[in-house]
């Protein structure tokens, strides 16, 4: 039974309401941060980059901004090297459900992120007694992005065809030169784009870094705080370049890892 041209209507309409929810507040974000008068509201007087030139003067910006391109870095770069191993045993496993190991792996995933940053704050200042600071923020952000980056290359490594392994091995190279003449260049852009997802949600995090960076900021919780305080059109212009951050290496990631196959 196919849908009537009502039925179809209605659908294409509640597609277009959902997207537009989802897309307007960020355009007008990016609108508002061009905008030449103080207040976010219509209609715009004129084109100004004087948002970003007063941003780019404060001086809680760059220290936010170099805190938030540490952590970030590290995590990306500390998220694919604690998920290949664990991807490349999944995707070799002869015993059990890989799924099943998985699914339990994807767990911090499906809780909510104050209860993990709860957690964490708990477990760092009362279990361990660790200062917190930028290694309690990449600890913690760790939890919950390691699990994202694994399911991608286990994605990608579940199709791999290990026999191109194999017969590297007959030809007589040693178990790491097979990964890094043959596995290491296939599976090179899973593992970039991996990364830049893991950069993307990294930079996008502040629940979690809220609860665990102690004293300084990073570029979320500096927009928390401005926020607190009064409604500056330079919180625009921040959310404006993560949004851009964001999306770009989001999108640069997904064409890495050949998403749409």
């Amino acid at each position: 039974m196919t849908a009537g041209p009502v039925a179809r209507l209605i659908w294409a309409a509640f597609i277009a309401a959902v997207l537009a929810l989802m897309v307007l507040p960020l355009l007008l974000v990016v609108i508002f941060s061009f905008n030449e008068a103080a207040l976010t509201s219509f209609p715009l007087t004129g084109f100004t980059l004087d948002w970003y030139a007063k941003l780019f003067a404060n001086p809680s910006f760059w220290p936010a901004l170099a805190n938030s391109l540490i952590v970030g870095v590290t995590v990306a770069v500390a998220s694919v090297a604690i998920s290949l191993p664990a991807a490349l045993g999944l995707a070799r496993m002869q015993w059990g459900r890989p799924q099943a190991v998985l699914d339990c792996l994807s767990a911090p995933m499906m809780l909510p992120s104050l209860i993990i940053g709860v957690a964490l704050l708990s477990f760092f200042v009362r279990v361990i007694a660790m200062p917190l600071g930028l290694a309690t923020v990449i600890l913690g952000q760790l939890v919950v992005i390691v699990p994202f980056v694994i399911a991608i290359l286990h994605a990608r490594l579940s199709t791999f065809d290990w026999s191109l392994v194999e017969s590297a091995r007959d030809l007589g190279a040693s178990g790491f030169g097979a990964f890094v003449t043959v596995t290491l260049p296939i599976i090179r852009p899973t593992l970039v784009g991996g990364a830049l997802i893991a950069l993307a949600l990294s930079l996008d995090d502040f629940v979690i870094t809220f609860f665990t960076i102690g004293s300084g900021n990073t570029l979320p919780t500096l927009v928390w705080g401005l926020v607190r305080t009064a409604l500056d059109p330079t919180i625009n212009a921040i959310a404006t370049l993560l949004l851009a951050v964001s999306i770009g290496s989001t999108i640069l990631a997904l064409r890495l890892i050949d998403y749409r196959r």
